[in-house]
């Protein structure tokens, strides 16, 4: 199967395996509701989080929605994971630049994504989903990584949805979409249901209502 490569990825295959474990501290002080539901809000960087919920909900969620940066150049982002790797330190602490304006801008995205993306995998159950966010600066690379770390086999759709009605005066295409590319655990597993055309359908009509759209770049529905 072809993959795709990028400068630094050789030293972020393995990253999420270094990342250590840390412990969930509870802030009673803005804590709210019942405290046996389950419900988690975590706050802090968002490999840590996942490192730290992973021996609690390893293999146990069904559905996992995500809306990480979209690699636009306006957002300001900073790559600041911590690998061992010369050319990777000395992106830490830029903000990630326009396309013109930093040449790295991609592979820095895609260090960023791998690492989260392999450890988002190891929360799914056998019939779990993830589905993630994304719109044309990074959709094409967003799909070989995670061709190659969730399996083609396991592609379920790109889903394309209008994103914007009004509008534009942009340079040569006016762009009013973006994408939810879904991806299972084992689609031998899968819900039935999920294949279906009607329920895809459905997902489409939350995404234009703007249901779960205020979703942040780490945030997780657990079931």
């Amino acid at each position: 199967m072809p993959t795709l490569d990028w400068i630094g990825k050789k030293a972020v295959v393995n990253h999420h395996r270094d990342v250590p474990y840390r412990l969930l501290n509870c802030d009673k002080s803005k804590s709210v509701g019942d405290p046996d539901a389950g419900n988690l809000l975590v706050e802090g960087d968002n490999l840590e989080a996942l490192k730290a919920l992973l021996p609690y909900y390893a293999g146990k969620v069904k559905c996992i929605f995500i809306d990480p940066p979209y690699n636009t150049g306006n957002e300001g982002w900073i790559y600041n994971d911590n690998v061992s790797s010369p050319e990777i330190k000395a992106w830490l602490g830029s903000v990630v630049g326009k396309e013109a304006e930093d040449l790295s801008r991609h592979d820095k995205w895609l260090c960023m994504m791998y690492p989260r993306l392999r450890l988002l995998k190891e929360f799914l159950r056998d019939d779990g989903s993830i589905w993630i966010s994304i719109d044309d600066n990074e959709a094409h690379s967003l799909k070989l990584i995670c061709d190659e770390i969730f399996g083609r086999q396991n592609f379920i759709a790109n889903i394309v949805w209008q994103s914007r009605y009004s509008r534009s005066n942009d340079a040569v295409i006016s762009l009013s979409h973006n994408h939810v590319f879904a991806y299972c655990r084992n689609i031998g597993r899968l819900c039935r249901c999920v294949r279906r055309p009607q329920h895809l359908a459905h997902w489409v009509r939350l995404l234009r209502r703007g249901i779960n759209l205020e979703i942040t770049w780490f945030r997780q529905s657990f079931s």
